[in-house]
């Protein structure tokens, strides 16, 4: 088999067949990540102290270290969303990573993405929303000038699309890369191109999902003069 024919097939999203019905397999890869997830929170929150130490002061320095990456952009009034950026960093995180142990990751499949996008910008809207009041949040629109309002309006369609179309890129681009190289030098360069692809250039994209995703609550949930 060519290598343009094993890429083509490859980067497919094969459905897989569950009580008759047909669920692409991105999907399925998802609910195990997400009950990986549901685990590794169980096993790091099972007899919590009042002085953290072991497993716990670890869960506890990584949540730290996350709060702080993304406060800063979402000020006193964004905070509440921190949990949120946590799940989806987390999320990304792992999908991402999957693929070195040979699952394709989810995160390449734009139905993943584009859903994690909307899912974001919807929560942007409601933040805005929930802080300003739908009066406000309208009026929002025409700031700092009413000549501006189309181009505000229209961000409405373009932040979605450029978080979706980011991940998504970044993601499939680095998945054809390393099976490029696994097919043509099959040997030693895979592991060092699996340390950049998957695991930083994955971390990456995970962390500048949510750095994008936190300025835009920040931006919907701060004052305006």
């Amino acid at each position: 088999m060519s290598l343009s024919e094993e890429l083509t097939e490859k980067l497919q999203n094969p459905s897989i067949d569950i009580g008759g019905f047909a669920v692409p397999q991105s999907a399925v890869t998802t609910w195990g990540i997400m009950l990986f997830i549901v685990l590794l929170a169980f096993v790091f929150t099972r007899n919590l102290q009042v002085v953290p130490k072991g497993k716990q002061a670890i869960m506890e320095s990584v949540l730290d270290l996350v709060k702080n990456l993304f406060l800063e952009n979402l000020g006193e009034r964004g905070k509440r969303y921190i949990p949120y950026l946590t799940t989806v960093i987390l999320y990304l995180a792992v999908a991402n990573l999957i693929g070195m142990i040979g699952i394709a990751p989810p995160t390449k499949d734009m139905n993943v993405t584009a859903g994690l996008a909307l899912m974001s910008i919807v929560l942007v809207q409601y933040a805005g929303i929930r802080e300003r009041g739908v009066g406000g949040w309208l009026k929002h629109f025409a700031y700092p000038t009413p000549i501006v309002t189309f181009m505000n309006v229209l961000e409405l369609g373009i932040k979605p699309l450029s978080l979706c179309c980011r991940l998504f890129g970044n993601v499939l681009g680095a998945y054809i890369i390393m099976e490029m190289i696994i097919y043509c030098v099959p040997a030693v360069v895979p592991l060092a191109g699996s340390a950049y692809f998957d695991i930083f250039d994955g971390l990456l994209q995970a962390y500048v999902f949510c750095f994008l995703t936190s300025i835009y609550i920040g931006e919907s949930v701060e004052e305006e003069e």
